[in-house]
């Protein structure tokens, strides 16, 4: 435990260099325990053992980033180990934990083969679902974060805002929280809108103050300069954009397969990215299989950006 009293626990999958990726954050002492983002339901023996060890005997809040899979998906489970907590999460996001159905189809439709590994999430009993004052009544703040998706949220406790992927994807690459050579990439859904996205991140860095620590749900935590790396996340979005673009016009077939470009292309698009983006490039300094990992979810993001580029005829 750090002297913030908040504990990073690893959910590692058995997936190629699915380590050091997903992961949840927790407070087990102090006035209010909770967990943020429980992660998948194939991990969540492994969470709550881990917060059993931590000496966790009452869990008051679960927070909800998002509903996705990875991040949402066991929260059943995790209520049936820990039943008088309250989940709390966006109010387009609750009609997902109650009934996971169209979630459950809409994560086999995009993750494939990794949402089986991740597990089929439960129903969340209704009752145990509440709203953001639940959160308030502990000096929490919710904030609205869209653009990962439109239910996804920040919570801000103190010193610390719990970003989710409203800034991507982020390693310290082994440096450090305060190193200012990190890896950051955007995570941007298939059916993305960057004007959505980049509000989300103007509101973050409204922040007055900003808190000092950003905790991101894939991976870690970054203890820098926060503005500025939350100004980095948003020129990204223009960054990788114009990639696209260029990527398309040197491909123009590209225009009739759509969002399902193949991965030569989202290939020549992510070098395209690498020349002219520092803190994308530096991934390179990843280990082979979690470049891997971030080839696969590169792609996700680029056909994601093509898709809006396409459907606004762009």
């Amino acid at each position: 435990m750090g002297a913030d009293g908040l504990h990073l626990i690893d959910l590692d999958q058995p997936l190629p260099g699915q380590r050091r990726f997903i992961s949840s954050w927790a407070r087990v002492d102090g006035p209010v325990s909770f967990v943020v983002d429980p992660g998948p339901p194939r991990s969540i023996d492994l969470l709550v053992a881990r917060l059993r060890e931590l000496g966790l005997r009452r869990l008051d809040l679960i927070l909800l980033t998002h509903v996705h899979l990875d991040h949402g998906g066991g929260t059943a489970q995790l209520l049936e180990a820990f039943p008088e907590a309250h989940v709390v999460c966006h109010p387009e996001g609750r009609r997902h934990l109650a009934d996971p159905a169209r979630l459950w189809a809409g994560s086999r439709q995009v993750l494939g083969a990794k949402a089986q590994v991740y597990g089929e999430p439960r129903a969340v009993p209704s009752a145990a679902i509440t709203d953001e004052t639940a959160a308030a009544r502990h000096g929490i703040d919710v904030i609205p974060t869209p653009g990962h998706a439109p239910h996804h949220v920040a919570f801000r406790d103190g010193d610390d805002l719990f970003v989710g992927e409203a800034a991507g994807t982020f390693s310290s690459l082994g440096q450090g929280p305060l190193t200012e050579g990190y890896y950051l990439r955007p995570a941007t859904p298939p059916r993305f809108r960057p004007e959505t996205a980049q509000a989300s991140l103007d509101r973050l860095l409204a922040l007055d103050p900003l808190p000092k620590r950003l905790r991101f749900a894939h991976h870690g935590w970054f203890g820098g300069d926060g503005r500025r790396l939350l100004a980095v996340a948003r020129a990204q979005i223009d960054l990788w954009l114009a990639a696209c673009r260029e990527g398309l016009d040197a491909c123009p077939e590209a225009n009739q397969r759509g969002a399902d470009a193949g991965a030569g292309l989202l290939d020549d698009i992510a070098e395209r990215v690498r020349h002219r983006d520092p803190r994308f490039a530096r991934g390179e300094g990843l280990d082979a299989d979690i470049r891997e990992r971030e080839r696969d979810f590169t792609h996700q993001s680029l056909r994601g950006m093509l898709g809006h580029l396409l459907d606004a005829g762009d």
